[in-house]
């Protein structure tokens, strides 16, 4: 970059808002996963009409640029892998307005996941999506992945409850996708491409959710099991009682032992695996379904099953969950973290298949996540600085997507592709349905300049 494209961009961008300094640039270098790929500069983003000239500008000169919320992410996103800016969305966080009314909430891209739930149940409403990263994520980034999370069993993923984007073209032109209606079939649904597209076909600068009335009551059930089979059947017999429980979690051996080193709660470390259940409604039906899930549990091998006693152990029970992430570090220093997903009948075959990779490759294989809908959170743990541990974990990672494959599941359920998953997408995606891929971020950015490098290999 130039020293005039760097005062065209610092007049587009406003000069206190643009930064070349290695510090600043190496803030903005790397993500969740390690990775670092500094930028040639970086942009904060204050407002609609700032973020479409410095897009045109871009475009103009041949700059690539990379949107960037809380930097989360866990496949490199947002990383500047071909070098331009970084366009920081992260000051962009106003709720701009919660509407009883229509249930719906107009926020900014830079809005902290969990700070928008808690507004809303001020309000008596809700705002189901919750990743485990609802702390700390923004919902932009969780737009761009399509992020799902703890409830997704019942109430489904971000997809479902995006309404409408304000978003910004490469070329600096500005539009709006859908509308505050819970109905509306007019023209192309743009707005479900623009959700988990990345930000590899525009810059998301506003969003309309979607909110619902906040549930009167929930409670937690765990279970655990000395059996790893006998978890899988109970995750089975659970969906097939006709309850609909907000979340189902499981977690295994190595999971449980580290979250319990790591958070000292009293996790039973010992036992094959552990369920986690939620249930939500009106008082009467959480009580009785409560029952009836630790029923169903037990018959299916749970000892002891547990309801908790009330919402701080309810709540001590979900904070072992979400540290089963950073937890694993206590495995190793480095980590493959892959979130595939198999058909709910496959569940059982893939944890065993998880089992054998990990025995075959001599590689630590840490495995969580949502058993609801078939999201499993496999985390193949090394040292990176060992060349044999590195490749005996390539190795089980390639294993691992081939029996997801083989069993007619996905290789992401929430994470999305990034640069991680880039060399793998030709194997589960329709080369029809690439080349229509390929053909809309062209439309949409002929260029290639919008975080380039991302989603699937080059063609060819």
């Amino acid at each position: 970059m130039d020293a005039a494209v760097r005062r065209a961009l610092a007049l587009a961008a406003g000069p206190e808002n643009f930064h070349t300094g290695f510090d600043q640039r190496l803030i903005f270098a790397s993500d969740a996963t390690g990775k670092q790929f500094p930028p040639e500069a970086v942009v904060r983003a204050v407002d609609t009409a700032q973020i479409s000239r410095v897009l045109a500008t871009c475009s103009a000169h041949g700059v690539p640029v990379v949107p960037r919320g809380a930097g989360s992410g866990l496949t490199g996103g947002a990383l500047a892998v071909t070098g331009g800016i970084v366009l920081d969305m992260a000051g962009l966080n106003r709720i701009i307005e919660i509407d009883p009314a229509d249930q719906v909430a107009v926020v900014q891209p830079g809005v902290v996941t969990g700070d928008l739930q808690a507004a809303a149940e001020k309000l008596g409403l809700f705002y189901p999506p919750d990743p485990a990263s609802t702390g700390f994520s923004s919902l932009g980034g969780n737009v761009a992945e399509n992020a799902g999370g703890l409830r997704a069993v019942k109430y489904g993923v971000t997809r479902d409850y995006v309404m409408g984007l304000t978003a910004v073209l490469m070329d600096g032109r500005v539009f709006h996708t859908g509308s505050r209606t819970i109905k509306s079939v007019v023209g192309y649904d743009l707005t479900r491409l623009l959700v988990g597209s990345e930000g590899t076909l525009a810059v998301i600068v506003e969003i309309i959710l979607r909110l619902k009335p906040l549930p009167e009551a929930k409670t937690t059930i765990s279970a655990v099991f000395a059996r790893l089979d006998d978890a899988a059947r109970g995750v089975g017999d659970l969906l097939a009682s006709g309850i609909v429980p907000t979340a189902i979690e499981f977690m295994d051996d190595d999971t449980i032992r580290i979250v319990e080193n790591y958070a000292h709660i009293g996790l039973p470390v010992g036992a094959a695996a552990m369920l986690l259940v939620d249930v939500d409604g009106p008082p009467e039906v959480v009580q009785r379904q409560g029952r009836d899930v630790a029923a169903l549990l037990r018959q299916a091998g749970g000892d002891p099953v547990r309801l908790a006693r009330d919402k701080a152990e309810a709540e001590e029970l979900w904070r072992a969950r979400r540290a089963a992430g950073p937890a694993t570090y206590q495995m190793g220093p480095y980590k493959i973290n892959e979130d595939i997903v198999v058909p709910l009948g496959k569940l059982p075959e893939m944890v065993r298949r998880l089992k054998e990779i990990a025995k075959q490759r001599q590689v630590t294989v840490v495995a969580f996540g949502h058993a609801g809908d078939g999201n499993i959170h496999v985390n193949i743990m090394c040292d990176q600085s060992d060349p044999d541990q590195l490749d005996k974990a390539i190795q089980a990672r390639s294993d691992v997507f081939a029996h997801t494959l083989a069993l007619g599941g996905s290789l992401s359920g929430e994470h999305g592709i990034g640069i991680s998953k880039m060399g793998f997408v030709t194997s589960e995606t329709d080369p029809v349905a690439l080349e229509l891929m390929r053909g809309l971020k062209k439309t949409f950015d002929p260029k290639n300049l919008l975080n380039p490098g991302k989603m699937w290999p080059p063609a060819g």
